[in-house]
């Protein structure tokens, strides 16, 4: 995927007329396009690129939907939604209202390269720069410029809505087939938990509230692979597509301990470093099964 840098242009007019009928009293997107321009140039991001191949989405827009994602808690398929959805991210992005956006994985892309070429620090060191040009931060005012902080917590939320739409995706396979089976020994909490697809729900904002999210939904796809696999079930059950996926996706991204006592097991959620240690990736448990892309969280 090559880089050619455009220039950027004004917001559209008509998005920026749609825009200021639906936000009469402003938004904080449209004043801080408004405000502080783009933020971003793509020029800013060409040793991140090749010269040739593949153009790549605008980077600057990639940056600025990564520091949104952040501030809303948005995985990538949600933050790739509101792309084509709303219209205050396309006032701040400068796209047309018939844009249709991007597909989710070209986010994941762009973190890989922020981190291969050591520029995490652009993320945020271009919007504090332009906020202390023009008198909005103070020298020793309280800033956050941990760039890696914003990059890890965006890569978490991603992979939360992974592991909960592969479990998801599991169940719904198994209820194609053995719907009174799984009747018979799912709780009621998982039909509550996973009864709507995962990222039609707002993900936990707080690193402690994530832990807790993860380790339930692990611990729920470890029980679901052991009632399959166990004598009781029906034979063809722990061959079924979604569940091998489930299988590699739970290697992949938890640790089961068991705890020296012998009561009962242990579930972690993996760091993100231990999981880039692995080799099998399931980047969706839809279009694909197993996939050896560098997309995949």
């Amino acid at each position: 995927m090559s880089l050619h840098p455009s220039l950027i242009e004004p917001v559209p007019e008509q998005t920026a007329q749609i825009a200021h009928a639906a936000f009469p009293k402003g938004s904080p997107y449209l004043t801080l396009r408004d405000e502080l321009g783009t933020l971003y140039h793509d020029n800013d991001f060409s040793s991140l690129f090749p010269a040739s191949g593949q153009p790549a989405f605008s980077p600057w827009r990639l940056a600025l939907v990564t520091i949104l994602q952040f501030r809303e808690s948005l995985p990538d398929r949600q933050a790739a939604e509101a792309v084509r959805g709303r219209i205050d991210w396309k006032y701040l992005l400068g796209l047309e209202l018939s844009d249709p956006g991007f597909d989710f994985s070209i986010l994941s892309e762009f973190r890989d390269r922020l981190i291969a070429g050591e520029a995490e620090m652009q993320l945020l060191e271009g919007l504090l720069g332009q906020c202390s040009q023009l008198g909005l931060l103070k020298e020793r005012g309280r800033q956050r410029t941990d760039s890696t902080h914003v990059l890890a917590s965006v890569r978490v939320l991603g992979r939360l809505e992974l592991v909960g739409e592969t479990l998801r995706a599991a169940l719904n396979e198994i209820a194609s087939i053995e719907p009174e089976w799984l009747h018979s020994v799912a709780p009621k909490a998982w039909y509550e938990r996973y009864s709507r697809r995962i990222e039609d729900r707002r993900l936990p904002k707080t690193d402690q509230k994530r832990e807790s999210y993860a380790q339930t939904i692990g611990e729920d796809g470890f029980a679901l692979l052991d009632l399959v696999e166990s004598a009781e079930a029906p034979s063809q059950l722990s061959q079924l597509q979604q569940v091998a996926v489930l299988r590699t996706a739970w290697a992949r991204h938890y640790v089961r301990e068991e705890p020296p006592a012998g009561g009962p097991p242990s579930v972690r959620f993996k760091t993100d470093h231990e999981v880039s240690q692995a080799e099998e990736k399931v980047e969706s448990p839809y279009p694909i099964f197993v996939t050896p892309v560098a997309l995949s969280y």
